[in-house]
Formats: C-alpha cells, structure tokens, sequence
C-alpha cells in the first residue's frame, strides 16, 4: 500500500522512528509524500531521496554525534565559553557540521535541491521550520516564494538545518533575501508534528500516516545547576519533551504510530550503542502493533466520510 508519512521532531529519539520505517517496509508498505519537523525532517528528507529504512538503521546506529560538534563534546564546554556563545551568536553551537553531513549523504543519492526530487514544480518533501523574526511557520520548500526564493533550486539539507536549529543549543540560521534577514529555529517550536499537512477535503486515495515519539512515564529530574545558561537550557528542554504529550485529536491518534523514547530527553545527544537499539526496537513494535490493527477503509467510514 502506498502511504504519506509524517515524522514527529525529537533528537536522537528519531531513532525510535527509523524502526517503525523498517517494520513498515517490511510488511511492503511503499513511501509516497514525506513530512517532517526536526529529526523527524531528516528522516522525512532522506527517505525522499531514495535511502530505504536499513540504510537509515546502517546510519543511526553507527552515526558518532562528535561529529557535529567538532572534537568537543558538547558537554565538555565550560559554562564561560558557552555564555559567550549564547549572548554573541544567540545561540552554543553551529549547526554547520550537521547540514554538511546531511548534504553528504544527500550527494550519495544524486539528489541535493527540492527541484531533484519534485514532480512538475511539486515537492513530496514538507519540512517545518519556525522563522522567529517573521513569528510564523514556515513550510519548506512552499514558502520560499514568499522570501522572493526559487522552491526547486533551494537545497534540502539547507531546510534540514533549519529545522533542526533547536533554540539556545543550535545557533539560528540567519536566512538571508533580497527584503531582509530572518533568524530560523527549529520547527518544533510551533508545529513538531504536522499530521495535518496533507490533508484535504477530499476523500484521500492512501493514508498520510503519523509517527509520534511519547513517553508514557517522563521523569522529571531536578536539575543540579543554577547558572542562568543551564536555566535556559532547562527550560528549552522541558518545551521539547512536554511538546510530545500534547493532546492528539481522534482523527489524528487512530492514523498514528505511538513511539516510546524509553526516558532519552530530546536534547540528549551522546546515548549508548545498547540505547540506539533500544529506540530502535521501540520503534519497530509500535508499528508491528500498529500495523495490526490499523484499517484504512475503517479510518475513512468513521472520520473522513461525513
């Protein structure tokens, strides 16, 4: 069957996601339009470009998160350099390293901007970021017209960045156009998890299916330092693990794969080996369950035929 898929936001718990791909695929389910708001945009974007789910098993299993932030961890920085950084550059860390690998491996498929993989002018690929300048969302590629932007010659792994700026931690990225300059930060700030974009008032062909990272138990740790840095941080942390509990609307829930994160915080970048296939395995029972019980005719007699 042909699904629409739509991937929550979340940090190295998008793990939990590339496991639902791979039970989905497995049980011959065939991607058509992809969505994606964070970690969840890196996933929906290189599912577009051609990679299947055990190539992206192969790269989050072995992905080292060093490389994003040079030879430091990301921990390892002192609390001077960190509060210099913020207050300079609105933000800790570049997300340089990370658009460049994502561009990379975007390279490997011969795919690199929205116009290599669109369809008469038309991107499968959604991706949410936020521009905090212009305080509304933004929807990648679509809303590049609005910026005075050719869509199809903007580069995926560009949106990608964008949507994975996560505030404070990541520096913006200063979006520049011929009217200005906008500051760019992850999607997940109005939208991480945009199940609705596809839909329409029509009577859908194939499902646009969600797949949602949650934490039935979220423990709450006190925190331990009192820095303002560390109080900022505390705060971002807490808008983006409380942002998975956020009530889902029964037509939204019965076409969503409910993903546990098993306790790993969105912002926690340096989990184990053993962890990863934790997430991972989380992943591929929550769509195996899923799958079991899921019905699309169902789903269009009780919420889309009126």
């Amino acid at each position: 069957m042909i699904v629409d898929a739509v991937f929550e936001g979340g940090g190295m718990k998008g793990i939990g996601l590339v496991g639902a791909v791979c039970y989905f695929e497995k049980m011959g389910y065939k991607w058509n339009r992809f969505a994606g708001t964070s970690a969840g945009a890196i996933i929906a974007a290189l599912l577009a470009v051609g990679y299947t789910g055990e190539e992206l098993k192969d790269i989050v299993m072995n992905l080292d998160e060093k490389i994003f932030f040079k030879k430091k961890k990301i921990w390892e920085l002192s609390m001077i350099k960190k509060s210099i950084s913020f207050f300079k550059d609105k933000g800790i860390y570049s997300s340089d390293a990370v658009e460049k690998y994502i561009r990379q491996l975007l390279i490997k498929k011969g795919k690199i901007t929205f116009g290599d993989i669109s369809i008469d002018g038309k991107s499968p690929l959604k991706i949410i970021a936020s521009d905090i300048t212009k305080k509304t969302m933004l929807i990648l590629p679509d809303d590049l017209k609005n910026y005075g932007i050719d869509p199809m010659k903007f580069e995926i792994s560009e949106a990608v960045r964008m949507s994975i700026s996560i505030p404070l931690y990541f520096k913006p990225v200063k979006f520049h156009y011929k009217e200005g300059c906008s500051y760019i930060v992850d999607g997940g700030i109005l939208s991480n998890f945009p199940i609705w974009i596809f839909d329409t008032e029509k009577v859908p062909a194939w499902p646009t299916i969600g797949f949602k990272l949650v934490e039935n138990s979220v423990s709450y740790k006190e925190s331990k330092k009192t820095d303002f840095i560390s109080y900022l941080f505390d705060i971002m942390e807490t808008m983006l693990d409380k942002n998975e509990e956020i009530y889902v609307k029964d037509k939204y829930a019965v076409r969503t794969v409910f993903i546990p994160t098993l306790g790993v915080k969105a912002t926690e970048f340096n989990i184990s080996k053993e962890m990863r296939s934790k997430l991972f395995k989380s992943g591929y029972n929550s769509a195996e369950r899923f799958l079991h019980l899921w019905d699309f005719q169902n789903y269009i007699r009780d919420y889309v035929v009126k």
